[in-house]
């Protein structure tokens, strides 16, 4: 089973501040907000939601390729992949425009002032889902909301299975926008606030949503996530990190566990802890793809959090 992860590359660009934004911006002058930090820690990771999920799934071994928009300035970033063995072959490369790009300031209370570029991902929409059966799998994660929209028409119309992931785009849409990604989806998957969010747009109770799809999973943090799926409720444990250094990509973590779950064929039990733990495993690196591990590893700290074999 191989998957197709649509979504969005950015580069990630990460400064930490060493002081505190409240001592810096004077409430009764933010009508003409004029500050600067001086940011003496600088990194560059390779981030977006497909370039995650799929290095990821990458570790974990299962099959899958990304399909995106990036923009001229893509060199580094598909050199990493080169390096990594991540197939480029659904990528389009606009020579007009940048890879997104997004530069995040983080002050010593972990508050973040973030501005972002979509760059290339506004032209997502120009890509098309394969419909020569080399797909049997798919994933629409955040990007160009045009792109978001006809992805899981392409999927729907191709029958093939795929999983919603509206992540940080929910909030583009709206509740008649959201029921029909319900509609078309085979599993959804979003976070305790965006679970809310969707409730609170499409009308509907999250047993409705999960009676019209094969698994809705909504993730909880440290307080571990539940699978809804064959009108059953399922609680999956949080895993145990050693390490606290960055919860960024933790959910693109999430989902490549689903998606090699599924291609693995596994009970809803095991696929909720195999996404849990590798969601574990990246909080404990800095940025979005430099947690590292074999299968050997993977299978044996999976038996030791859960007191389980993986397979």
């Amino acid at each position: 089973m191989s998957a197709l992860i649509c979504g969005s590359f950015a580069y990630d660009t990460i400064m930490v501040y060493t002081g505190h934004f409240k001592n810096e911006i004077l409430p009764d002058r933010v009508h003409m907000l004029n500050v600067s930090f001086l940011v003496p820690e600088m990194r560059r990771e390779f981030g977006g939601c497909a370039g995650n999920i799929a290095y990821s799934l990458k570790l974990l071994g299962g099959e899958g390729a990304p399909m995106g928009t990036v923009g001229s300035d893509f060199d580094d970033y598909a050199d990493w992949m080169d390096k990594h063995g991540i197939s480029r072959d659904y990528l389009k490369q606009i020579d007009t425009a940048y890879t997104a790009q997004a530069y995040i300031t983080t002050d010593l209370d972990d508050n973040q002032i973030t501005a972002f570029h979509p760059g290339a991902m506004g032209h997502a929409h120009e890509q098309t889902v394969p419909t020569d059966g080399s797909v049997s799998l798919g994933i629409v994660s955040p990007d160009g909301k045009d792109g978001m929209v006809q992805h899981a028409a392409q999927f729907a119309e191709a029958g093939i299975d795929f999983i919603f992931d509206p992540g940080q785009g929910l909030p583009m849409f709206n509740g008649e926008e959201l029921k029909r990604f319900i509609d078309q989806a085979s599993y959804v998957t979003v976070n305790d606030y965006e679970s809310q969010l969707m409730l609170d747009r499409t009308g509907l109770s999250l047993e409705e949503m999960a009676g019209q799809l094969k698994a809705l999973i909504v993730t909880k943090g440290g307080e571990g996530s539940v699978i809804y799926a064959d009108g059953e409720r399922i609680e999956i444990p949080a895993g145990s990190p050693t390490a606290l250094a960055d919860p960024t990509g933790c959910g693109d973590a999430f989902r490549a566990g689903l998606i090699y779950g599924l291609q693995q064929g596994m009970d809803w039990e095991t696929i909720g802890r195999v996404a849990s733990l590798i969601g574990t495993i990246k909080i404990e690196r800095p940025g979005t793809q430099n947690h590292r591990f074999t299968m050997d590893e993977f299978a044996a700290r999976y038996k030791k959090e859960f007191e389980r074999d993986m397979f």
